[in-house]
Parts: structure tokens; sequence; C-alpha cells
């Protein structure tokens, strides 16, 4: 198996996805499956033959024009739609997944958080489908703790297309409190129907707000997104 991780100008969670799925791959977390993982420069015209490639976090191009905008003509951009195109998987995360909403990969917009303020802090997200493979790993309705840290979090899609989310399962997380309860008071940015993650109709494209890669680790603040990778690479 062969993970990539993208790297833009500006990225700053790169190092973070590359450690996390490398500590998967040496079987760090008690796992077996044998694999590698390698970065992925974003002027490059072409990807490797990969199974799993990783949009990380950051502030690509410096959020210039828009979060995601500029990264979104990346040359390496049009070797990401194929890969996508021929079922192989796209996980974004934070900027990952503004990058994909702006490339037309996801559907949607991610706005500027709704009190206009940076967030980076510890949330809870309700796992609403776990039955995707990139949530395979956990049980429905299952209470996560997992960091954000982002601007521009605030999704929003019109009514036609949040419909065609919830008819198709395409919502993998929602935020909510610590019982699982989805409120706006546990709403930390003014998404849409608290949306904290979705997936694409084919189910082999998804991104999240939040960070699973800052929590595989007890050492550094807990283990909560080490069942995504865990599950996503198993599938």
């Amino acid at each position: 198996m062969k993970a990539g991780v993208v790297i833009f100008p500006g990225s700053n969670c790169d190092r973070d996805a590359l450690t996390a799925l490398g500590a998967f791959f040496k079987g760090e977390w008690g796992d077996s499956i044998k694999g590698e993982v390698v970065p992925v420069w974003h002027g490059e015209a072409a990807l490797p033959k990969l199974d799993l490639l990783l949009v990380p976090g950051g502030f690509s191009y410096g959020d210039y024009l828009r979060s995601g905008a500029m990264a979104a003509h990346s040359p390496i951009m049009q070797a990401i739609k194929e890969h996508a195109a021929q079922g192989r998987y796209v996980l974004g995360i934070c900027n990952g997944f503004q990058i994909l909403t702006e490339a037309g990969l996801l559907p949607g917009v991610l706005m500027r958080n709704e009190k206009l303020s940076f967030i980076c802090r510890t949330v809870q997200l309700k796992v609403e489908n776990a039955t995707s493979a990139f949530t395979c790993g956990y049980k429905s309705g299952q209470v996560l703790s997992v960091p954000i840290a982002h601007h521009d979090g605030n999704y929003f899609a019109e009514p036609d297309t949040l419909k065609a989310l919830e008819d198709n399962l395409q919502i993998l997380f929602r935020y909510c409190d610590t019982q699982g309860r989805v409120t706006p008071s546990a709403n930390p940015n003014g998404s849409v129907g608290n949306i904290a993650g979705i997936m694409n109709k084919a189910g082999n494209v998804a991104a999240m707000m939040p960070h699973p890669e800052r929590v595989v680790d007890a050492l550094t603040g807990g283990t909560d997104g080490r069942a995504l990778f865990q599950g996503l690479l198993a599938a």
C-alpha cells in the first residue's frame, strides 16, 4: 500500500500527516498493513501510483484571494482529479477541505467563521455515518474529541445540495457537545447543520475541518483520530 501527502507553499500539517501515516505502516499502533507514505510537491504534474492521497492543513499560498482558491489551480490538482476519478481515495483536512471544495471535488464552500475569528481548540464530533471507508473504524453516534485550528471553517451549501448530502449519507461528522447532542452552542464556526466533514457521492473523496492527524498519540493529547487512519487504510 502506498499513500501520499501533498505539500503546498504554506502547508503546515504535512509533517503531522506523514508522521501519522508512517506510524501506521511501521506497526507502531499494533497494525500489520505494510506500506509507505511519500511527500508529493504541489508543482508536480503527475502522481506516483497511490492508494490514498492526503491533502493536509495549513495556509496554502497564504490564503490569498480565498482559502484554497490558489492551491486549487496548482499543477498537481489535475492529477488529483484523475486519481479520484479512478476511484482511488482522497482525504482533505482543514485547508485540504477548502482546497477540495474550491477544486470541485466536494460540494459546498468554506467561509469565514461566524464570529470572524481564528479558532484553535478541541471540539467534539459526532460520527454520523460509520459505513464509509473514512469512518468504518468508528461506531455510528460515537463522540470524538478532535482539535480544530481555522479561520475559514464555516461550511455552507445550498438547500438542494444539503438535501443530497443527507439523502446519500455523505455527512460524516457533525459538531456536537460531550453528550453527542448536535446543538447551536456546540457549533464553533457557524457551519450549516453543524457539518464538520463530508464525502462525495462515490465515497472515495472526503474532507473534514478538524485535525485527526493531531490525535493519534496519547503523548500529543489523545488518540481519537487513530481509528480514522486505521479504518481507512484497512478498507
